[in-house]
């Protein structure tokens, strides 16, 4: 399943103008695109907003929605756009584990989006690379407050699925064992730029029936684009043997006319511990690009030969 990525409406790096996040959604609605993933972090409240105005009048048992807890969204006057990587100005984002910040965040993300109910609450950013020395505290208050909280909304009814979103394997293999979790969306790790730091977490959810949603398929644009490599990678500028990795994949695609994007959206999928798989999407042509590319034909003999060049783990599943 294809996911509409709603970070970049969020005025994820440039600004998004009311308009182009309603087409992009628009758009997405008459591709086919039935789930949209949100966070109130992503443009400090701005991309739950759009993505709830631009949702409206959508039956809502046709569409999945998942959005994220572990930040408060405070004003601050002095907040200028584009600190924390949003082009929005006045407000900022503080992390809260706590029961009373998660029971807050997620009420208010329910008046933004326009509905009673989420399919999916994640646990946003939890894990040592986000929280460094806090991580152990940051950790226990997850699992004595955070989750626990979300497992009540879970039983209530007003969330369907509850897991983490992050970016980091550690964390993931670590709290898979110590709380029930359904899914855990995968940023960035299982690509087809990278697969080394997700084998662990693939293995961990099969054996525990946890849903995989892989996220940032693009691998942060290096691979966004049709004719060669962006210039960033992980957020920051891509280096050498990485872009080196990156110009020989294209290479290959070119060899058996494909788009790096379609190969890039549709190689997590076919792993058994995927459910889905979510591209951000600013506006309308990236929408209905993301759709083209989900929906192409790709050869079997342009994995054989990733795999056989060494850009493909033996482990990662593709036929």
């Amino acid at each position: 399943m294809l996911g509409f990525g709603a970070a970049p409406i969020g005025n994820l790096y440039t600004a998004v103008t009311d308009d182009e996040a309603m087409q992009a959604i628009g758009s997405a609605l008459g591709e086919g695109i039935r789930y949209f993933d949100t966070a109130p972090y992503y443009g400090y409240g701005l991309s739950e907003s759009r993505l709830g105005l631009g949702l409206r009048g959508v039956r809502r048992d046709s569409i999945r929605i998942s959005t994220k807890v572990g930040r408060r969204i405070y004003e601050d006057a002095s907040r200028q756009p584009g600190q924390e990587g949003f082009a929005v100005a006045g407000r900022k984002a503080e992390f809260d584990y706590s029961r009373d910040g998660v029971m807050r965040s997620f009420e208010s993300s329910l008046q933004r989006l326009g509905t009673d109910h989420v399919d999916i609450l994640l646990l946003h950013d939890i894990g040592r690379l986000t929280h460094g020395d806090n991580h152990p505290a940051m950790l226990r208050q997850a699992l004595d407050e955070a989750l626990p909280a979300m497992a009540e909304l879970k039983s209530s009814g007003a969330c369907g699925a509850i897991g983490i979103g992050v970016n980091e394997e550690d964390i993931a293999v670590e709290l898979m064992p110590l709380f029930p979790l359904d899914c855990v969306m995968l940023a960035g790790r299982y690509t087809l730029l990278e697969q080394h730091a997700s084998q662990r977490i693939m293995q961990e959810a099969q054996a525990r029936n946890v849903g995989v949603l892989v996220a940032g398929p693009y691998s942060s644009g290096l691979m966004s684009d049709a004719q060669r490599p962006g210039s960033t990678y992980n957020y920051a500028p891509v280096q050498p043997e990485v872009l080196q990795r990156a110009q020989r994949i294209y290479a290959i695609c070119a060899e058996h006319d494909v788009d790096v994007g379609a190969a890039a959206l549709q190689f997590p999928l076919a792993h058994p511990a995927v459910a889905s798989v979510v591209a951000g999407m600013r506006n309308a042509e990236e929408a209905i690009s993301a759709s083209l590319r989900y929906r192409a034909e790709v050869p079997v003999e342009l994995w054989q030969q990733l795999r056989a060049e060494g850009l493909l783990q033996d482990w990662a599943r593709r036929s």
